[in-house]
């Protein structure tokens, strides 16, 4: 049998004060679920992804505050429709998680808007970034 491991960007990790309330955050605003839970000394660590790729974000609570991921620093979705991302703005903002409403960019950025998490770090919900197309050209399997 061949062994199993990763290879690749497979996680980000974020330091949070409550692990259980930035699971609910990125459920609501990413889609995103959890896919690994353990406790340690420190707490909880949770592993969240959108089951999409094999890529997660690693929320470990921690005694410790470190700097949240932003002003500009953030992670980044893309939803499936501009009405998606509408909707989802429109909740962020009535949660008061809003940080910068949608701006219209244009080819390859798209729209996107910031929110804040409960930690503070940024997420980025957009719709029409090119990502995908620039690592497809990128790739050397074409």
């Amino acid at each position: 049998m061949a062994a199993r491991h990763d290879v690749g960007l497979t996680h980000v990790a974020l330091v949070v004060s409550d692990v259980d309330r930035s699971i609910a955050f990125y459920e609501r605003y990413a889609g995103m679920r959890v896919v690994h839970r353990r406790a340690t000394p420190n707490g909880a660590v949770v592993w969240i992804g959108d089951l999409t790729r094999p890529f997660v974000i690693v929320l470990a609570q921690g005694p410790a505050r470190e700097p949240p991921l932003g002003p500009f620093a953030h992670l980044g979705v893309a939803c499936a429709s501009r009405e998606e991302l509408d909707a989802l703005v429109a909740q962020a903002a009535a949660d008061g998680c809003l940080r910068r409403p949608t701006v219209d960019a244009g080819p390859p950025v798209g729209s996107y808007a910031m929110l804040s998490d409960p930690d503070g770090h940024t997420l980025e919900l957009s719709f029409g970034q090119e990502v995908r197309f620039a690592v497809e050209r990128a790739s050397p399997d074409r």
